[in-house]
């Protein structure tokens, strides 16, 4: 920077913030920066920055400016006083500006050699509770069992509770949720950071809605399939839904992806083949049955989840379905109908084979299955605030 009045040198720079990746993340691609412009405005320190980017696989970025005051020697920020097309869910596309506020955030230092770095990034950042699971394939299942057969799935990103929904955020949605046209159903626990139970698939649904939309977020779950009528009551199987928008249910493979940690080939959540109730509350024998535990009293897994095993069976999507294909499949959400729901992660009350990871259960009619022992998590698709 020169004087107050004067000119930036414009320096045209490249900045990509590499998202690691497996070698069999192959559909995930950078995002690009280029044609970095920057300028001050007469007569203030205000500058001007205007920039393109590009990215094929993603509808939002992350978008962050730093500083050199020295040729690029050093690098400052990302800083803070900054506005414009800038931080999370910025749409790519050329001709981006943002404008710097310099005279406050680095006042008294000027030179002839600010240099701008405008970085973007496509790993969205989840809101706080939540854990990002990256997208990529996995092994879903097990070797030697039909109805498990093992096979690949490639999952998009998404993102889920790090803690299974307790009884007290049961009950602060479901209050806004019944003065906003929900029907939903008292939550039970043993606490008000226990895991609420008692729940029955058409509760958790219904929840998730009310979740999205007390959050100011789109509803994910309808009863017809145009996509107006937001499901809010009654015992419906929605008629579409918004896969990409909303809190919703995991998917079987979504579920089983989080709960294997990022590890393949091992029994249960935290990563090994090890059985014990230190590690999950689950009973050994019938004397061990000592109900919920607050949630996340066990360590998390690999993805900082906790109580993937034990606690409370968790409700997802799918219906239940006899046997896994043994094809290659990107993003499965089940069959189209069914009579049962599947539950998965094992609880409380029953033994630790419920816990390993690939372990399915039918859990029941989704209309009356209420049981001391069933319960869930959310996910929530990338791009959203």
């Amino acid at each position: 920077m020169t004087t107050r009045s004067g000119r930036f040198h414009p320096a045209n720079l490249l900045a990509i913030w590499l998202m690691v990746a497996s070698a069999w993340q192959v559909l995930a691609v950078d995002p690009v920066v280029s044609n970095v412009q920057a300028k001050q405005r007469e007569g203030s320190r205000l500058v001007d920055i205007t920039y393109d980017v590009v990215d094929p696989d993603s509808p939002t970025l992350t978008v962050y400016l730093k500083v050199s005051p020295d040729g690029g020697k050093t690098w400052k920020g990302p800083v803070e006083l900054v506005s414009g097309d800038v931080g999370q869910h910025i749409a790519p596309g050329p001709a981006k500006k943002l404008v710097w506020d310099a005279g406050k955030e680095m006042a008294n230092q000027y030179g002839t050699k600010f240099r701008y770095r405008i970085g973007a990034n496509d790993e969205w950042s989840p809101p706080d509770g939540m854990s990002l699971i990256k997208a990529g394939l996995f092994r879903m299942g097990s070797t030697g069992l039909a109805a498990n057969a093992e096979h690949t799935v490639n999952v998009s990103a998404f993102a889920m509770d790090k803690w299974e929904v307790s009884l007290d955020l049961w009950e602060n949605v479901r209050a806004w949720g019944n003065a906003h046209g929900y029907d939903l159903a008292a939550g039970d626990g043993s606490g008000a950071k226990h895991p609420v139970k008692n729940i029955n698939w058409f509760d958790a649904v219904k929840w998730c809605n009310a979740r999205s939309e007390k959050e100011g977020r789109g509803a994910a779950y309808y009863e017809d399939v145009s996509t107006i009528q937001v499901y809010r009551s009654g015992k419906k199987v929605p008629l579409a839904v918004k896969w990409d928008v909303g809190y919703r249910l995991p998917t079987e493979a979504e579920w089983e992806k989080a709960a294997r940690g990022g590890v393949e080939g091992k029994l249960y959540p935290w990563g090994t083949d090890e059985r014990s109730p230190r590690l999950a509350n689950y009973p050994e024998t019938p004397s061990d049955i000592k109900g919920t535990m607050p949630v996340g009293s066990y360590e998390a897994n690999g993805y900082g989840l906790y109580d993937m095993a034990g606690n409370v069976f968790e409700w997802c999507w799918d219906w239940w379905s006899g046997e896994y294909s043994s094809a290659l499949q990107i993003d499965p959400r089940g069959p189209t109908s069914g009579s049962f729901r599947v539950m998965r992660g094992g609880s409380w009350y029953i033994n630790a084979n419920y816990c390993i990871v690939w372990y399915r259960y039918d859990g029941g009619n989704p209309s009356f299955s209420r049981t001391v022992d069933s319960g869930f998590r959310c996910v929530l698709p990338p791009g959203q605030p």
